[in-house]
């Protein structure tokens, strides 16, 4: 018998058990997690490429250009429109990332409640404990009048 035949789509074997199809517990919903290291097997026209989607966008483009140069119009817009595809995920994955740089930003920004703030002042040491970093009093108040 052929083994491709017996198995399922994304090389599982058919009926795991599993509902999810996932056998580390994680599911993605039919989707990669985008990751800037992530490596892709790539069939591309006439050839096979694997690397990251930056490699692969910058392999595709120098074959298109091989290929426009050599005369093979064909094959060089094939080899064009798997470069714009590795284009497209990495605008994606650029976007993916600015917005979890966002959201990482806006946890950080946002004010305490006053719970997390009683916290935050039992641990931190008070100025009679000597809780600048120097054992000095603390002139701050002198400093600014000295420069007004």
């Amino acid at each position: 018998m052929n083994i491709k035949r017996m198995r399922s789509r994304h090389n599982r074997p058919s009926g795991s058990g599993s509902s999810s199809g996932s056998s580390s517990g994680r599911s993605f919903n039919g989707q990669i997690p985008l990751n800037r290291n992530h490596v892709f097997d790539s069939n591309g026209p006439e050839v096979r490429v694997r690397g990251t989607a930056q490699q692969l966008f910058e392999k595709y483009l120098q074959l298109g250009r091989d290929a426009t140069s050599s005369g093979d119009r064909v094959t060089a817009e094939a080899y064009f429109q798997h470069a714009e595809h590795y284009f497209r995920i990495l605008n994606a994955m650029n976007q993916a990332a600015q917005q979890a740089q966002q959201e990482r930003q806006e946890r950080t920004a946002r004010p305490r409640t006053p719970y997390q703030q009683q916290q935050q002042d039992a641990e931190a040491p008070s100025e009679e404990e000597g809780g600048n970093n120097n054992g000095q009093p603390d002139n701050t108040a002198e400093a600014e009048e000295a420069s007004l």
